[in-house]
Formats: structure tokens, C-alpha cells, sequence
């Protein structure tokens, strides 16, 4: 008894309408059922007060806007009960309102639907979970004439720690898979359920819901009344207007084929992956590697400075020495095609899950199983479609997600349906729990059968909302970049008959090109926008369910976008503590907020009547050039350029790089590279000046190295003091080259920063790679200067 009043209390009733319910129904679902649709609202504890845990005060937040069907409006006005949370939980999680000022009014009650109402987990939550694998039972489906293997109960309770999620799984499959179902008439007329009824694993998961579909609805062979196979209640007279109708029926329903249609959904994906890493593992990169050639080093003919090192014995090559290597990229359509494929499948299995997601704003209206949301559908939306999402949304490149847009678009269904219900809107705040640690346990159990058994060690990671807000900032940086494709309509002007001879003459040259690099831009252009409606969406479903305080709490962990209002505009001191380790982290969070963010490089002009600005840059005239011209590629893969480099630049202690890109003209940036531990430029800060030509990035940008002193110093052997830089990649030196429309900024930049500003900068002088560990090498080294 005492045990199933737990059970109630977590999911969101009081001591005094749990006992009162188990009095009158001894099953705990149907007990919850009947303290959800209202009907012990009126049960109060001895004093006539709800009843709270002692362990914790948790203020009343928003009163709930969601009810049952068969709430009556008295009901729901009457309806100020506050969720009671078990003393014994306190330390599993933390009470989001526990720790900021403002409470809600009082008088309003607490949502009943969402057992995790108010709470934020913490990310340092740690989950440890002994798992059981267990050799798959198989049986001979009738209905579909089919020998399927069915999902054992140590798959079903996957990554759910002991308490109430387990303890919610654990009844629900015990109920479907082994319990009597009884004709709720009174007429003794009883079903035994079996395993395979409800668990079998088919290949398509329609062939689930369709199997489902043909069983769950029963005529008692006593009373000729139907009723439903799953919850053991009456079912009503009317026709289903579809065959998958009767599948909405209870929550009861809603738990199991969620949770084998995320199963199904969970082993897809990771099959897929573990397919996608097998394939890179097989097909090595072929390269064809002549004579060793300096990859980036220049020798200019009054570079007589080094005398001739002795190559007696093979010594190790420099940095910046790979040889004229070519990579062989036979295969590539044929794996977009493949990858392409694998989305359109696993697009299909999420639209065809997410129909079964509680949902009060579905077409035709919400069904009776969206109102009353079964905690297992809970448990494995965190467990297992979590895993799925995490996994797509830590993608750092926006272009991938775009050419992959079939299977982005429908996650983002996926994350807008979740935040539109009540039930299951607190988990875009949740951390969600990833792997840290597998160890199997030696038992003379699992020796002697086919169990075993593992402790599995979960740890707090970012949630649904703070990855997508990196999406977010990578959207907003494409959607800057793309902002001079808009075209002014020019003025009609009539054309003489030989120029509109050589008009049609000219007619449809580049025009595939043209329309190809539109409908591109237009792609971007949509996704990045739905990227950000889906943002704005979820924000708004919050504050309309869990309220302001929620939301404002949320934002607050979310990485901040570069260079906004958000951010702040006045420069705060870092507190880097008392040790090296506090310094160390607090730089690094630091330099993860400032890597990369927009200001204001335009320099003021004696010229009243120029109306281009001039900036405070190396390339000033070149970019002063380009102001009033528009070429949609470029625009492409700028914004393209700007979405990986807002939150891939490299950042650490040792070595980091930062980027300024003008506000007005993205294609204007500054550069600081902090120079790597263990090099001469350790420490040091070096700055380079980047413009995106008219030609990027079918060519290179152009770079220059601007710590020179105005012109007196040079730090290496390629980095001049006239500021050229000398790296094959930018074309300034023999060696790979740039590959047009595959090429990067951030692969120059790291190039600079990891075969530039290198360990012994002496090897990178063309004939003298083997000199690694040579006296002159090693003084250099010690100098920490070039000239």
C-alpha cells in the first residue's frame, strides 16, 4: 500500500487523495486516473489543508490551463493542489524555484499533468543504473503471420534509474505482458494478456501500430460489451473514424507504443552510426605522396641567413611539410546518396512516432490519451528520444543540417510538439542524461544463463533547448551573412534593336548556374528561419505553460549570442580566482563568450561627401570596392562560413583564437591568434587582417599578418614583416591548395595557429625540415623571435 501511495505522490497527488483513491481502486493507474479527471479534489488532509513535504517549501507557480475531457469547469477552477514531492527524492533533484525571488501568486495550483512540473535538474545529476541484458524471446505473431522477436523488460526499463520512472515501467510492462484482462461489465468474462500482444519488435513500426490496431478492441464473449485490451475499461459505442483511432484510447496505450516506437527509433540511429563509422574505418584515405615539398614555407633569394645543415641521418619532418598529397574523393556522391537515404527513413520513423505524442492541439481535437500522459511515455521521451535529439542537434555544422534539412525539419516538429504540452514541456529544461561509464558485474546468475547484467553510470549533459540555441546562434550568423543577396529593382530602360539582338543571343548562358546558387540561398534562407520560428515557438509554449520565471531560468543557461544586446555591452572584470585551475576555467568560459562576436571597424573620413565608410583595415580600399555589389554565391558561403565559426573556434589555456567580424560587412574580419604552450609564441598574441574577395570561396581570403610593428619585425619564417603570409593553402606557396567551395577560413586559421606559430619555427624554412633538434633550431627556439 505504502509503496503504490509513492507511486501517486510522485506523480503529482497528496497523501490524503492517494490513500482515498487506493480505497476504491486497488491499481495504481486507475487510481491516478481518477485524482487527475478531478474526482478527489475535494479529499483534504486532517486540517483541511493540501499537504506538502516537509523536506521542501515549493511555492505555488501558474495555475494549469490543460483538462481532461472529463473535467467539469468547477472541477478545474477548484483545482489549487500542489504537487508532493517524496522527502526521499530531494537529493535526486533540484527544485528550479528553490533558489530565485519572485513566486507566483498565491492561490494558483500546480499542473497535476507534469510530474516534473517547476523542476530543473541539475547538470551535475548523476544516475547510477544497474541494466540487465537479456537473451530475446521470439514468437509467432498470428494477426500478421510473422516470428518476431519481443522487447525484453530489460530493454523496456533501458537507462532509468530505481524510483518512480522505473517503478512505473516496471507495472505497465508486467500489466500488458502477463496480467488478466477482465471484462469491466462485472460478468467474470477474463483475456490473459501475453508478451507478444504488446512488445512484439517488428521491422516497421506500422507494422506495430497496425498489429495494435486489430487486438486491442475486445467483444466480451459473455456480454457482447467492447472494451479495451490495454486499460481494461469500457469502450464506447461510436465508431472510429480511422483504423489507429482506437489506439488513442488510454494512457495506458500511449506508454507502450511510444516506448517501442522509441526503441525501434533508438536502435535505427545507432545502427546507423555504428554503420557510418564502420564504412569511414574501411575506406581509408588514399594519398599519393611524391618528394617531401614545403607545405607553406616561401624562400625568397636573398634568404641566405641559414647555413647548410648536414642531413647525415633521417630526422623528423617540420611542421609544415606534408608533400604534394591528393586526396582521393571517389565515393562522395555515392555516400551523400547513402546518408540521404538513412535521413528519409529515419525522418519517416519519427513522423510516424510523433503522431502517438500527446497532443491537445492535433487536427479533429486532442484524443482522451493526450489529456492524461502516462509517466512511461515521460521516461522514454527522456531516455531514449532524447539520446536521438542530442546526438543530431550537437551537429557544429549548419550546412550539414541543411543538406540534411528532411531530417532536421522533422526533429523540429518533434521539439515544437513537445513544448506545446503541459505534461512534457519541462523537459527543454532538463539535462539530458548521457553514458560516462559501463562495467559489467560478475554474478553466478548471468555466468550460468543468458542475463547480464551492467552498472551504467549517467551523467547531466546540456538539454533539448541549450543545443538548440547553438543551432540558433549559427542560424543567425548564416542569416547575416546572406543579407546582401537582397536586389534592387533597377529602372526599366529601353533597349535599342541590337541590344536586344545580343540579349537573345546571350539568353539562357549561366542561367542554370545562377538559378542553382538561388535555390541554394533560398534553402539556407528557409531553414536557418525555421531554425529560428522553432526557437521562438518553444520559448512561447513555455511561458505559456510553466510561466516567465521558468523561462527567464532557462535563458539563463543558454550560450549567449555573439556580439548581442544579450551579452552586454559594458566589459566585466574576470574574477580568475585564487588557483590556476579557477583561472583556467574562468578564461575559458570567458573566451567561449567573446570567441567570435560583431563590432562596429568603420573609421571616420574627412570626406563629408563619401558615402562609403572606410574601415580600420588592411584591405580597407578592396573592401570599399565591393560595397554597393552583390554576388549571391559569395553571400552563400560567407553565411555559410559565419554559422561554423560562431561556435567552432578553438578555445583553451594554452591557445585560442578570436574573431571580429565588422556589423555592417561580414566580409571584413580581425583575426587574434594567442600563440600555443611549448612554442617561442607562447603567450603572445598575433593579428591578422581577413577579407572575404568578390571571388570567395571559389578562391582563398586574403590575409595579412599585422604585428609587425609597422613592418620591423618578423616572427618566422612565414610570417614576413611586410605582413605576407606564406601558406599553401592561401596560395602564397606551392604545396595543397585551396579547394574551391570545400576550403575554409577556420582551416587557415588553424593552420596559422598549429604549423605557423609551431615548436621549432626553424624547420619551416625550405631545406632544413630535417633539422629537429639541431643547435640553431634549438636556439631559435630559445629566442622566441625571427629576425
Amino acid at each position: 500500500m505504502d509503496h503504490k501511495v509513492a507511486q501517486l505522490l510522485e506523480m503529482g497527488a497528496t497523501a490524503a487523495q492517494a490513500r482515498a483513491a487506493l480505497k476504491q481502486y486497488k491499481d495504481v493507474m486507475a487510481a491516478a486516473e481518477r485524482i487527475f479527471d478531478g474526482s478527489f479534489d475535494h479529499v483534504r488532509d486532517d486540517d483541511g489543508d493540501i499537504a506538502m513535504s516537509p523536506a521542501r517549501d515549493v511555492p505555488e507557480p501558474r495555475k494549469s490551463g490543460m483538462i481532461t475531457p472529463e473535467a467539469d469547469d468547477d472541477d478545474v477552477e477548484d483545482n489549487d493542489d500542489e504537487d508532493e514531492y517524496d522527502s526521499d527524492d530531494v537529493e535526486d533533484f533540484a527544485d528550479y524555484d528553490s533558489d530565485y525571488e519572485s513566486k507566483a501568486d498565491v492561490g494558483q495550483g500546480m499542473s497535476k499533468a507534469d510530474p516534473y512540473a517547476g523542476v530543473f535538474f541539475s547538470k551535475d545529476r548523476r544516475e547510477e543504473v544497474i541494466e540487465v541484458e537479456e537473451e530475446p524471446e521470439t514468437a509467432f505473431v498470428s494477426e500478421e503471420k510473422e516470428e518476431v522477436k519481443l522487447m525484453t523488460q530489460g530493454q523496456w526499463m533501458k537507462g532509468c534509474p530505481e524510483g518512480g520512472e522505473q517503478s512505473f515501467l516496471f507495472t505497465l510492462y508486467n500489466e500488458l505482458s502477463e496480467s488478466e484482462c477482465r471484462c469491466p461489465n462485472g460478468c467474470d468474462y477474463s483475456v490473459q494478456r501475453q508478451k507478444r500482444d504488446f512488445f512484439p519488435l517488428f521491422s516497421e513500426f506500422s507494422t506495430y501500430t497496425k498489429h495494435l490496431s486489430k487486438i486491442v478492441q475486445r467483444t466480451c464473449l459473455k456480454c457482447s460489451k467492447k472494451f479495451c485490451y490495454a486499460c481494461g475499461e469500457p469502450v464506447g459505442s461510436s465508431k472510429y473514424s480511422d483504423q489507429h483511432d482506437c489506439l488513442f484510447h488510454c494512457p495506458n496505450l500511449q506508454g507502450v507504443i511510444l516506448g517501442v516506437g522509441l526503441a525501434m527509433l533508438e536502435s535505427k540511429f545507432t545502427e546507423d552510426l555504428e554503420q557510418s563509422a564502420s564504412d569511414k574505418t574501411r575506406k581509408r584515405r588514399q594519398v599519393q605522396i611524391s618528394t617531401p615539398q614545403p607545405l607553406e614555407v616561401d624562400v625568397e633569394e636573398d634568404d641566405d641567413f641559414y647555413p647548410p645543415i648536414s642531413q647525415t641521418k633521417k630526422m623528423k619532418l617540420g611542421i609544415g611539410y606534408a608533400g604534394d598529397a591528393r586526396e582521393d574523393t571517389s565515393g562522395q556522391l555515392e555516400a551523400l546518396a547513402a546518408q540521404r537515404a538513412k535521413d528519409e527513413k529515419l525522418s519517416k520513423l519519427l513522423s510516424d512516432i510523433r503522431v502517438f505524442l500527446p497532443s491537445i492541439h492535433r487536427a479533429g481535437g486532442g484524443k482522451p490519451s493526450d489529456f492524461l500522459v502516462h509517466p512511461t511515455a515521460l521516461a522514454h521521451l527522456r531516455r531514449r528520444f532524447n539520446f536521438v535529439s542530442s546526438q543530431l542537434l550537437r551537429n557544429d555544422s549548419l550546412t550539414d543540417m541543411s543538406d540534411r534539412s528532411v531530417l532536421y525539419f522533422e526533429l523540429l516538429n518533434w521539439l515544437e510538439t513537445i513544448s506545446c504540452h503541459e505534461a512534457l514541456a519541462s523537459m527543454m529544461a532538463m539535462p539530458i542524461m548521457v553514458v560516462t561509464s559501463v562495467k559489467s558485474i560478475n554474478s553466478r546468475k548471468s555466468s550460468t544463463s543468458h542475463i547480464r547484467e551492467r552498472t551504467i553510470v549517467y551523467e547531466g549533459s546540456s538539454g533539448p533547448r541549450e543545443l538548440l540555441e547553438a543551432i540558433v546562434i549559427q542560424a543567425q550568423a548564416a542569416l547575416k551573412g546572406l543579407e546582401p543577396i537582397k536586389i534592387e529593382e533597377e529602372e526599366t530602360v529601353e533597349m535599342s534593336e541590337e541590344q536586344k539582338r545580343i540579349t537573345n543571343d546571350d539568353k539562357g548562358k549561366g542561367k542554370d548556374v545562377n538559378k542553382a546558387v538561388a535555390e541554394e540561398n533560398e534553402k539556407l534562407l528557409g531553414f536557418c528561419t525555421r531554425i529560428l520560428a522553432t526557437a521562438r515557438a518553444i520559448d512561447r509554449s513555455l511561458r505559456d505553460l510553466k510561466g516567465d520565471a521558468f523561462v527567464d531560468r532557462l535563458h539563463t543557461s543558454l550560450p549567449k549570442i555573439p556580439g548581442s544586446a544579450s551579452a552586454g555591452e559594458d566589459r566585466q572584470v574576470v574574477d580568475a580566482g585564487d588557483t590556476e585551475e579557477s583561472a583556467q576555467k574562468a578564461y575559458i568560459e570567458w573566451a567561449n563568450r567573446v570567441r567570435f562576436e560583431y563590432c562596429d571597424l568603420t573609421v571616420s573620413s574627412s570626406d563629408t561627401n563619401d558615402d562609403v565608410p572606410n574601415y580600420k583595415f588592411y584591405y580597407n580600399n578592396e573592401a570599399r570596392m565591393l560595397a554597393s555589389s552583390d554576388i549571391p554565391k559569395r553571400s552563400l558561403a560567407i553565411a555559410k562560413e559565419l554559422a561554423v565559426l560562431t561556435t567552432n573556434l578553438p578555445v583553451a589555456w594554452n591557445s585560442s583564437v578570436f574573431l571580429r567580424v565588422d556589423e555592417t560587412r561580414v566580409d571584413i574580419i580581425k583575426a587574434l591568434i594567442t600563440g600555443p604552450e611549448g612554442t617561442p609564441y607562447y603567450n603572445g598574441c598575433y593579428l591578422f587582417d581577413v577579407f572575404l574577395g568578390p571571388s570567395y570561396n571559389h578562391a582563398p581570403p586574403s590575409v595579412k599578418y599585422m604585428t609587425t610593428n609597422g613592418g620591423k619585425f618578423r616572427f618566422n619564417p612565414n610570417l614576413y614583416q611586410d605582413g605576407k603570409v606564406c601558406l599553401s593553402l592561401l596560395g602564397t606557396w606551392s604545396g595543397p591548395g585551396w579547394i574551391a567551395g570545400k576550403s575554409t577560413l577556420l582551416q587557415v586559421l588553424i593552420s596559422i595557429q598549429s604549423m605557423i606559430l609551431c615548436e621549432e619555427p626553424y624547420l619551416n624554412e625550405p631545406g632544413w625540415a630535417t633539422a629537429a633538434g639541431t643547435p640553431q633550431s634549438k636556439i631559435l627556439r630559445m629566442l622566441g623571435e625571427w629576425w
